[in-house]
């Protein structure tokens, strides 16, 4: 029985892994599945999840042997039965080859995409040739239904080192547009823009920050912005509504795309529908304490998602886990949690909510109407572990900590710290650390001043040296280095009691003591 339960599990996931291919084969195709998408077929994505996993279980050594250590037993079409994995209790524990398929690296087509961890400590995370070509269908797929599909040329000005994510979007995008991969050099994109002229629409894929940058540029230059089309495609951060309207001044459309290098890049994308939805939680409180509830003040990202490929749930912590439903997947992504905090709203669901309030639905079916993807939508808050994006490097509390405390000679007047997002009245985003001054301690304006620049070139030296993508964002823009620290009294500030949000900023984690 077990026999036939194996080499039917192996029959059917790789049956369905061919029927994906089929609707991937063309951007086309791409764009009618997820324009007829019904929910009834997130049923089917979950038993496609669970059959993932447990043939995960027959043939990954390293998931068998950590089921046998949580002490797991099968179960007909429970996909909860199987525990969670995490960077930390599974990736960290076992080796790459034990994570992949039959415990075998495919060595030719597989690219070694790389993230910094805590305290500099790279994560390498391995892609077949296979997934890789399933990614790069799916972001074209989502990018020719979002963006104009004639004469489009895409401008990826991703980093261009081991986080791969530069190099899969060229690649990508190369399927559905012309591309030229020049990394985040303004100068270059300027002469590329000027050069082929207002014959293309052009798409600049970039971090938030660095499309402002580049409509600064351009501002400052006298270009011509009326006889040009240009797109805005971002991620690696989140990106405010008044960010977008400010680019959306000059853009035609910005959009943001949602990945991570533990799971994949192109999980989930904006569309107009989200857009409207997250512009409209900002100021309809009825709407927002209905999908929200009612003692939420923060407003998420909003994306829409496919299901039958990335299969998404919510734990009872509010963080989001992740199955990838292919074969292809050259390390088995098995309810993987990566430390994100979100919800999950079918569209249904939301339509009935919308459809209480005449002029909302109105504005709603308009809005869908553009792409009309009835995708479900994931409503994103963000990194639960302390961890903020910025410039597509990431910043750990640990790495902050060690630039406050070591060699700092003005280390005794702290008491702890916390990291916020802030954004400025120029809509730049930009990374802050919150410093608590020991209670009782008593500095004047110069010594507060001096306080705040030791700490500052403290944190950045610190993190330039242990983040390799920290340092290569400060390589290709200066700006990288423009970490703002600010000292608040003892209990004052972000540190006051009861005090857990900040008008127009984002609070990371709470303050935390001294090591």
């Amino acid at each position: 029985m077990r026999f036939v339960r194996q080499w039917l599990l192996r029959i059917v996931s790789f049956a369905l892994t061919a029927l994906y291919r089929g609707y991937r084969a063309h951007p086309a195709v791409w764009r009618w599945t997820a324009t007829h998408y019904h929910p009834r077929m997130e049923r089917f994505a979950r038993r496609h999840a669970w059959m993932t996993c447990q043939f995960a279980a027959l043939d990954v050594p390293a998931y068998r042997d950590y089921l046998r250590r949580q002490g797991w037993r099968f179960r007909w079409f429970k996909l909860e039965s199987y525990p969670e994995t995490a960077k930390d209790t599974y990736v960290r524990a076992y080796p790459e080859e034990l994570r992949c398929w039959q415990g075998e690296l495919e060595i030719a087509g597989t690219v070694v995409d790389e993230s910094s961890g805590s305290s500099g400590t790279p994560y390498n995370w391995l892609r077949s040739r296979r997934e890789l070509n399933s990614v790069h269908k799916n972001v074209a797929g989502y990018t020719s239904m979002v963006f104009p599909r004639k004469r489009l040329f895409v401008i990826n000005a991703y980093s261009m080192g081991a986080w791969a994510t530069g190099t899969n979007t060229g690649i990508a995008m190369a399927r559905i547009a012309m591309v030229k991969n020049t990394g985040p050099d303004l100068d270059k994109i300027v002469d590329t823009i000027r050069h082929f002229g207002p014959r293309f629409n052009y798409l600049v894929t970039a971090y938030p920050p660095f499309l402002k940058h580049l409509r600064d540029r351009l501002d400052a230059e006298g270009f011509d912005w009326r006889r040009h089309r240009l797109f805005g495609f971002v991620g690696g951060e989140g990106m405010t509504e008044a960010l977008r309207d400010y680019l959306e001044e000059r853009f035609v459309k910005v959009r943001s795309g949602y990945g991570a290098s533990d799971l994949t890049i192109g999980m989930a994308g904006e569309s107009d529908l989200t857009v409207w939805l997250r512009r409209r939680l900002l100021t309809d409180d009825r709407l927002r304490d209905a999908l929200l509830g009612p003692d939420e003040g923060r407003v998420p990202m909003v994306f829409q998602y496919n299901p039958l490929e990335t299969y998404l749930e919510i734990n009872d912590r509010d963080e989001i886990v992740c199955t990838i439903n292919s074969t292809a997947v050259l390390a088995p992504k098995l309810r993987y949690n990566i430390g994100d905090e979100g919800r999950l709203l079918g569209y249904p669901a939301l339509e009935a909510v919308v459809r209480e309030d005449p002029d909302a639905w109105a504005e709603c079916e308009s809005a869908f109407r553009s792409e009309g993807m009835r995708l479900p939508l994931l409503l994103l808050y963000g990194r639960k572990d302390s961890t903020i994006s910025y410039m597509g490097a990431n910043i750990y509390p640990q790495d902050v900590e060690y630039g406050l405390y070591q060699d700092n000679p003005m280390a005794g007047h702290l008491e702890g710290f916390c990291l916020t997002i802030d954004e400025y009245a120029d809509l730049e985003s930009r990374p802050v650390v919150n410093l608590q001054l020991r209670d009782g301690a008593e500095l004047d304006d110069a010594e507060r001043e001096k306080l705040s620049a030791v700490c500052r070139d403290g944190v950045v030296g610190h993190l330039a040296r242990v983040s390799r993508d920290f340092a290569q964002s400060l390589a290709e823009d200066p700006s990288t280095a423009d970490v703002q620290v600010r000292v608040h009294a003892f209990g004052e500030g972000p540190f006051a009691r009861g005090t857990s949000k900040i008008k127009n900023v984002y609070l990371v984690t709470e303050g935390k003591n001294a090591a």
